[in-house]
């Protein structure tokens, strides 16, 4: 991943092209092939190295050598360049002679560095520096620094220094200023130096005074205004019309309005104070945001920039970017989901008025007067609001849950009382026809494609119909919980892909257990893009107990990891380090790496604690107490909330919950803290509990095919060698049998290379072999496993690369005689 400024996605329109597709022969300019740039560094650099030699002989053996080069066009030049002291002949000698006598003087020693670094850029494709200022730099001090000198020189009469010091150039415009103004010159040349410094630096103010808020940056504080609403307000009497229901609380610092969701608050709303109508003809405001919300066309394929505009301009086109590692990765497009059923069912006129006398007359049976009542219209549930009279108790309303669901003969029925930030309570009636939340139409809305969350993911649509997209980098770990058959599996696809829109590979990887091994299958085609794995493990999703512990004490190892990477480089969090990296501030020989997300997903938590108990517990509370600040983020999911597989250990460190429809009040209590999960309707319809609040969400469906249409979209693009490999972890009971076991006589074909590769570097580690012989992870774990037992690494040493034993080639080659 790179710098978390505020990102924003660019949607741009891409043809769309079949696999076997073949291109028309072209001629491609020779500029254009990578050879001719391999060859062009290398010809940059030697001669940088030429004219920094030839330039440096000068200084030395100019003065012998000037006759002989002023007069060579008229003299043989085999004769000639024996006459030179050059150091590199007659050719360094003319070189030298024209850059430093003729043009620019001792300034022109800026240009071999110059030469130099771009020579490294086209063949090793590191930045020394860069080339775009460098070259700006280099172009102002040679015009500049021979003119001052030229001018120094013409004041001090000495003109037999002018040519080795000023160059040709600076004395002719020295000698050219001073005759038109002066001493003037040294004003002009002072001016032009400020000015370089002005533009170089990007300075607009000679100190360093705060920079003022730019209207852009007030503008995002500031609440969304009503008119941008994706909702609307439909009268059906004279009542005056309300704000639309929002669920977030009112706040009192800016603090609090960056939350988990990152959602904007409404001011609170004070209790109306209308007259109180007859109970017959209390009218009802109705709240339906029918329309839908601004969306993208499905036809465009979709690439997510990683910068905006105005952050481009103040970064160095010269910073890391991680993404260039799969330089061609195309991110996936909406018209890989199913459109067809995003169609909105409505809810009757008459069903409103209904719900609403039966709800006022179960009210006023039990003598309880309400001064208004108003209905916001929901995918799944409609919310009708209450202004209860005043002395009425809440509780006592609270207590009729039972009673108002008899009357209305609905499923599902749940009082809020009162609704958070607001003066009213709240009656959640089920529709009576739902809506299908389909993922097309969450996806393509501009809320979840311009969204600038670190890791955005879609929960699901409120009660108000709006688009619910929470931030898990936030959160920062997910619980969930639900019976078999109310949508978790498909929640849980939901958050996988909503991740994998908006994220490149370079910058997530999930580690995904499966104990059930059917629910993330779907995933495997992501391995070599957006998964990760513990080393010689043969399958990237994990569905053996076994294999479960050691990812997630694999995973222990990763935190600590990365936390010392942070402790060197200074930094308190991941965003932190990652804007280092990328900035070129850390150093990759010092062990320094771009660190990208890790989000582990476990399906079935029960199963694990069943099987494993407190070999599961620990890690898990150990990453959910210590992760969050290194970029590894837990999302855990059961279907039965009990005490032994919800542990307080467990609870206390997932502080956002998310319940589907559970069987029992006492389920509904172990995952939320209160009642209210067990009176959900099911298919997707869940409780979302932060900070205590509770808030009612409609999942988005998204079928198998459309999961699979995704990871095959992925699939099939280029990845990396491999899955992102975890550390590698032994635990207590393992033992050397299987290294014992190696048959020696069976050698992989690549061993001696290997042993070779390990024995020239001094490193025993398998990555090295990787990258070295361009393997797998597997072939080079077994090969490291065969040079164990031949004697030429040591064991196995937690994160720490093999002892290597062998000290020098020729005892090796003497070890491989041996073996053969």
């Amino acid at each position: 991943m790179a710098k978390r400024t505020n990102k924003t996605n660019r949607v741009k329109a891409k043809p769309t092209k079949t696999r076997k597709e073949r291109k028309p022969f072209t001629f491609s300019p020779i500029w254009r092939d990578p050879r001719f740039h391999l060859a062009l560094g290398f010809f940059l650099i030697v001669a940088s190295l030429y004219l920094f030699i030839a330039q440096v002989s000068y200084l030395f053996t100019g003065p012998a050598d000037q006759s002989v080069v002023e007069s060579v066009l008229e003299s043989n030049w085999k004769v000639a360049g024996q006459e030179t002291e050059n150091w590199l002949g007659l050719v360094g000698a003319v070189v030298s002679y024209l850059w430093i006598y003729r043009w620019f003087g001792i300034a022109s020693l800026l240009i071999p560095p110059l030469l130099f670094a771009a020579g490294v850029r086209l063949v090793f494709r590191r930045t020394l520096m860069s080339l775009y200022r460098a070259t700006m730099g280099v172009i102002f001090f040679l015009i500049w620094t021979s003119w001052l000198l030229g001018y120094w020189i013409y004041h001090q009469k000495n003109l037999s220094e002018w040519g080795l010091l000023s160059g040709g150039v600076g004395y002719e415009l020295a000698l050219l200023t001073d005759s038109l103004i002066g001493w003037g010159t040294l004003l002009v040349l002072a001016f032009a130096l400020i000015v370089f410094i002005i533009y170089f630096f990007n300075l607009t103010s000679p100190l360093p005074l705060p920079r003022p808020a730019s209207p852009f940056e007030a503008s995002t504080r500031e609440p969304a205004a009503a008119g941008m609403s994706n909702s609307t307000a439909t009268q059906l009497s004279f009542v005056e019309d309300e704000d639309p229901l929002t669920w977030d609380r009112p706040s009192t610092s800016e603090e609090e309005e960056d939350d988990v969701y990152g959602e904007e608050k409404e001011p609170e709303q004070p209790p109306r104070t209308e007259a109180k109508p007859s109970p017959t003809s209390l009218p009802l405001d109705i709240e339906d945001p029918a329309l839908p919300q601004e969306t993208i066309p499905p036809n465009f394929a979709l690439e997510v920039e990683e910068y905006s505009e105005e952050a481009k301009k103040v970064l160095s086109s010269e910073n890391y970017d991680p993404t260039l590692d799969l330089p061609k990765y195309r991110y996936p497009e909406p018209g890989l989901l199913d459109d067809s059923h995003s169609g909105r069912i409505q809810v009757t006129k008459e069903e409103l008025e209904a719900n609403k006398d039966k709800i006022i007359e179960t009210l006023i049976n039990f003598k309880i007067g309400i001064q208004s009542i108003k209905a916001t219209i929901g995918p799944t549930v409609t919310l009708y609001e209450i202004v209860p009279e005043a002395g009425v108790k809440i509780s006592k309303i609270k207590n009729l849950e039972d009673d108002i669901a008899l009357n209305l003969a609905a499923l599902g029925i749940r009082i809020i009382a009162p609704i958070p930030g607001k003066g009213t309570i709240g009656i959640e009636v089920p529709n009576k026809n739902r809506e299908m939340v389909s993922m097309h139409s969450v996806v393509t809305t501009e809320k979840f494609m311009l969204s600038n969350k670190e890791l955005p993911i879609i929960l699901g649509k409120t009660v108000a119909n709006e688009l619910f997209v929470a931030d898990l980098a936030k959160m920062p770990h997910l619980l969930i919980a639900g019976a078999t058959g109310q949508g978790k599996s498909v929640g849980l696809n939901v958050l996988i892909s909503s991740l994998i829109y908006k994220r490149h590979p370079s910058q997530l990887k999930f580690v995904m257990v499966d104990p059930k091994k059917v629910e993330l299958s779907l995933f495997n085609k992501l391995e070599r893009h957006f998964l990760a794995k513990i080393p010689n493990s043969e399958e990237a999703i994990i569905t053996e107990t076994k294999k479960v512990i050691y990812t997630l004490n694999s995973l222990c190892i990763e935190m600590d990891n990365r936390y010392n990477l942070l402790k060197d480089g200074g930094c308190r969090n991941i965003r932190e380090y990652n804007q280092k990296f990328v900035k070129r501030k850390l150093n990759p020989e010092e062990g320094h790496r771009f660190l990208p997300y890790i989000v582990l997903i476990i399906d079935e938590l029960a199963d694990l604690m069943m099987t494993a108990g407190k070999e599961v517990e620990t890690p898990i509370a150990r990453l959910a107490q210590l992760a969050r600040a290194i970029g590894i983020h837990l999302v855990v999911a059961t279907q039965r909330p009990s005490v032994n597989v919800i542990t307080g250990i467990i609870k206390a460190n997932f502080p956002v919950r998310l319940s589907y429809r559970v069987t029992s009040k006492v389920d509904s209590r172990t995952i939320l803290d209160t009642g209210g999960a067990e009176q959900l309707v099911g298919m997707g319809d869940m409780l979302l509990s932060v900070n205590s609040d509770l808030i009612r969400l409609q999942c988005p469906f998204v079928d198998t095919p459309e999961v699979d249409s995704i990871c095959e979209y992925i699939g099939s693009q280029r990845g990396y060698e491999s899955a992102y490999v975890l550390p590698e972890y032994l635990g207590d009971d393992s033992d050397t049998s299987d290294v014992l076991a190696v048959d020696l006589k069976n050698r992989d074909e690549l061993f001696d290379d290997a042993a070779r590769v390990i024995v020239h570097h001094q490193q025993g580690s398998t990555s090295l072999i990787q990258r070295k012989l361009k393997l797998g992870y597997n072939r080079a774990g077994r090969l490291i496993d065969q040079l164990e037992a031949a004697g030429i690494v040591g064991p196995f040493e937690g994160s720490k690369a093999r002892e290597v034993l062998v000290s020098d080639e020729y005892s090796l080659e003497q070890l491989l005689n041996s073996l053969d």
